[in-house]
């Protein structure tokens, strides 16, 4: 592991710069060590606590934001958001939910994943931003579809939000059983093309982020960009809840999206 903060970033919010900053940060850069080594920054892991705040403020730090900038959620795959209105670390007390709004400047939303996806979203011109956390439960119950639906309400237009799905597990490393595919096919015969068969008879190989970015399409969005990282495969880049699993490891550490409004 490296002592420097390494993000990356999405072309098309990129863009946006200076008024929208954003990151999917990978694992580098933290002062977490062990299973954790890196930039973990869940509390809701067994990690040390101080390591943790540590692990944020670095990421806050790399936006330009201080520490208290960030607001992040008490994850539970539902299609539940939250508007934010301030920064605010999280603990016990954070709502569940498991997407963000907001049209303050100087708060970060910000989501944790190890192997769900990550969606931020922005729109530029009228000052309104969005994360969501999408495993396959908050993706086929409608996170996203609620998280486009919030940025509305708050002043969003749909043509004017871009949105970018950032580093998740991939299809090739993704193992589902004989009965999970029911309710994506009973949505739509059409997701069938989001499975193929596993080399184990009767399983599956299901391309969540290929669904997730699917789905953001049929909202007919400004823009859908899909930075292509796969979170099991690389764990030098990134936290992995399948992959802890695999090697029968007791915890896994949380990786950071973020995304935050600046007075232009």
């Amino acid at each position: 592991m490296t002592d420097t903060v390494t993000m990356i970033q999405a072309a098309a919010l990129r863009e946006a710069a200076p008024t929208i900053r954003h990151a999917f940060f990978t694992r580098r850069g933290g002062v977490s060590t062990g299973i954790y080594a890196g930039l973990n920054v869940g509390f809701g892991s067994d990690d040390r606590r101080e390591h943790v705040v540590e692990n944020r403020r670095r990421a806050m730090a790399a936006l330009d934001l201080p520490a208290g900038a960030l607001t992040t959620l008490y994850q539970v795959h539902s299609a539940d958001v939250v508007i934010a209105k301030s920064g605010g670390d999280d603990s016990e007390s954070a709502p569940k939910a498991d997407a963000l709004v907001t049209t303050e400047p100087g708060v970060a939303l910000g989501i944790l994943t190890a192997d769900c996806v990550p969606v931020l979203f922005a729109d530029r011109r009228n000052g309104v931003i969005g994360a969501a956390h999408s495993g396959w439960k908050g993706a086929e119950s409608g996170v996203l579809e609620a998280t486009v639906a919030a940025m509305i309400d708050q002043g969003a237009q749909r043509a004017d939000i871009v949105a970018a799905v950032g580093p998740a597990i991939a299809q090739e490393s993704y193992e589902v059983g004989p009965i999970f595919p029911d309710p994506f096919l009973a949505k739509s015969p059409d997701n069938s093309r989001f499975f193929k068969p596993s080399r184990r008879a009767g399983h599956f190989m299901f391309d969540l982020t290929g669904f997730v970015a699917a789905s953001l399409h049929a909202l007919e969005l400004g823009g859908v960009e899909h930075v292509e990282h796969d979170t099991y495969a690389a764990p030098d880049e990134f936290y992995s809840y399948r992959r802890a699993t695999h090697q029968g490891e007791p915890d896994y550490g949380r990786g950071l999206s973020a995304i935050a409004l600046f007075d232009g």
